[in-house]
């Protein structure tokens, strides 16, 4: 990357930010198109350009004149995201890399683990997120050969320094205060379903060494994590941080959807089905490749940014897991 001019279009997120760090560590010239909204996230190193995405003539005008070597869009998530990002790079860069998800794909999954060439993109529109990235990766798909070469990254479930997207609840710091309180945790199903929870370090320099790979050109990658883990053990990582086992009250996906449809459909959808992702396709194009942060790991680094960042509790979500808990204790005395 030594001097290679790269565009990103995001990157403020926990993604983004690890993709950023790791691009200026190996050599290259950052460029990041942002609305703004978080001042002081950018290292100095970097040069943003304040914009929208969605105002594309005026992000155009930026841009008038200048070309990349690579760029990485980050933030696409829909099909007119995608014909806009392809109109605003076409003859600007050699080859573009599209942030997707493994929620595109149809459930139940056809391989175990999951194929990136055995499966179906999803379909539903009940589930608007795995169906807009969907219909994106349709639209990048017809335009496969085209100007620039497109390459597709499908991460797992990723956390990193700051992020907030922890937990069935998503509600990041209060998972250690609600343990350390000897509150209980809701965890849907019974807990043994496998999940690859993967960090960002670790996602970006997969997503970084993707960047001039010939391999890479129009073909779609899984960036996750090999290591065997259960979603109960994301929440006994915090709990061995915070020296106390955590209690769980159980809930099936379904239920919790049909009571939450907006906070649990990820759940229903998407995580109530296995999550282990083949990387094989990875670790071909990128010999040598291995993912170095294991779970403990990453959780620890979490919650050590979440104590840096002086992150409170939200009490809305805490007061909805309470009233969680009480419903699901009724329910098995009843």
């Amino acid at each position: 990357m030594q001097n290679q001019r790269v565009l990103m279009l995001g990157g403020t997120g926990v993604i983004s930010r690890a993709i950023v760090a790791q691009l200026l560590a190996d050599g290259a010239t950052v460029t990041v198109v942002t609305r703004g909204n978080r001042a002081g996230v950018l290292p100095p190193a970097v040069e943003p350009i304040q914009c929208d995405r969605h105002d594309l003539d005026r992000l155009e005008q930026q841009l008038a004149g200048r070309s990349f070597d690579y760029a990485i869009d980050v933030i696409c998530f829909d099909e007119r995201d995608a014909a806009d990002t392809l109109r605003l790079l076409r003859g600007r860069c050699r080859q573009l890399v599209v942030i997707s998800s493994v929620a595109v794909y149809k459930r139940p999954f056809r391989s175990i683990p999951t194929r990136e060439e055995a499966e179906e993109l999803w379909d539903d529109p009940t589930y608007q997120y795995a169906f807009k990235k969907a219909a994106m990766e349709r639209y990048l798909g017809s335009h496969t050969h085209g100007d620039p070469a497109i390459t597709i990254a499908r991460p797992s479930l990723t956390f990193g320094p700051g992020a907030r997207n922890v937990g069935v609840l998503r509600q990041n710091y209060g998972i250690v205060e609600r343990i350390r309180a000897g509150k209980p945790l809701v965890l849907f199903g019974d807990g043994t379903n496998p999940w690859s929870f993967s960090f960002a370090a670790d996602v970006a320099r997969g997503i970084v060494g993707l960047l001039g790979n010939a391999a890479a050109a129009g073909e779609q990658f899984h960036i996750a994590s090999r290591e065997p883990t259960l979603w109960a053990d994301l929440y006994r990582a915090f709990g061995r941080l915070a020296g106390v086992e955590p209690q769980f009250r159980h809930v099936p996906s379904a239920l919790l959807y049909s009571a939450y449809p907006e906070l649990a459909g990820h759940i229903y959808f998407e995580k109530s089905y296995p999550g282990l992702f083949d990387d094989d396709k990875l670790q071909r194009a990128i010999p040598g490749f291995r993912f170095e942060i294991d779970l403990a790991t990453g959780v620890r680094q979490l919650v050590e940014s979440w104590e840096h960042d002086r992150l409170a509790v939200d009490p809305a979500r805490d007061r909805l897991e309470d009233e969680l808990v009480r419903k699901i204790e009724a329910f098995s005395l009843a």
